[in-house]
């Protein structure tokens, strides 16, 4: 399973990449919407179970057919997303991509939906979705669909994730820059390895996790890497820009 994703300033146009995809014929439960906002049904994200959390996923989905008009995807779900706030999600993918109901969730979808969730991806999104822009991911089984997939969100208006995660980095960099503890110049030596560990820090899998918890996990990822100073530098700072709840750049330098 692959994952395809946009970026929409405008939700009609997400909509419409909705329905593109749909006449692409990936399934509708193979496809996700997000968007700002809420209903008054809502339920709250957490990576852990939590007591009754399962009947009131099930409830909500059930029930909030209809939220976004146009969009052929059925039940909607309206998620408190901490960092970003409510957050009207398609369906159970978008569900369980941002947390909510931990296992209550996974155990209705498919071993390969859950596997192919883009997690590390999730920081890209969240950001968006401060912005208030809408966020469409489509798990895909095939490379040939997959590309006709990409088209499609391309002709539907969309920024790329990869362009979207470029823009979120730019955001930012000025501020790190500025703060990096052995000064500017040596930041632009740096970078890249500090964005690695500053972006490993925000993955799904590894939110709220210790350096120790999750040094066999990097290790197993990003190799060497993970011995640089900077790469750790990085993590750090990921780790306090996630507790900001995205707010980077009112977080003090670093020790």
């Amino acid at each position: 399973m692959q994952a395809v994703a946009g970026v929409f300033v405008q939700h009609a146009d997400a909509a419409r990449a909705v329905s593109a995809l749909d006449a692409l014929e990936i399934p509708r439960d193979h496809t996700t919407l997000l968007a700002p906002g809420s209903d008054a049904r809502r339920v709250p994200t957490d990576e852990g179970e939590r007591p009754g959390i399962g009947k009131a996923l099930g409830a909500v989905v059930g029930g909030a057919a209809g939220v976004t008009v146009g969009v052929p995807l059925g039940a909607m779900v309206t998620l408190l997303v901490p960092g970003v706030g409510p957050v009207i999600a398609s369906g159970l993918i978008g569900a369980a991509l941002l947390g909510a109901g931990g296992a209550a969730v996974g155990a209705t979808l498919e071993e390969s939906l859950m596997n192919g969730l883009p997690r590390d991806e999730l920081f890209v999104y969240e950001d968006a979705l401060r912005r208030g822009h809408s966020v469409v991911v489509a798990l895909i089984d095939d490379d040939e669909r997959a590309e006709a997939a990409r088209r499609a969100l391309a002709g539907a208006g969309a920024e790329s994730i990869d362009a979207a995660r470029e823009r979120w980095w730019l955001g930012l960099r000025s501020a790190e820059q500025e703060g990096y503890d052995d000064g500017p110049h040596a930041f632009e030596g740096d970078e890249v390895l500090f964005r690695c560990g500053f972006e490993a820090a925000l993955s799904g899998a590894l939110r709220g996790r210790t350096w120790d918890e999750s040094l066999a996990t990097l290790r197993a990822r990003h190799g060497g890497d993970v011995e640089a100073p900077a790469f750790r530098r990085g993590w750090e700072r990921g780790r306090r820009y996630q507790e900001g709840a995205g707010h980077a750049r009112s977080l003090r330098k670093s020790a």
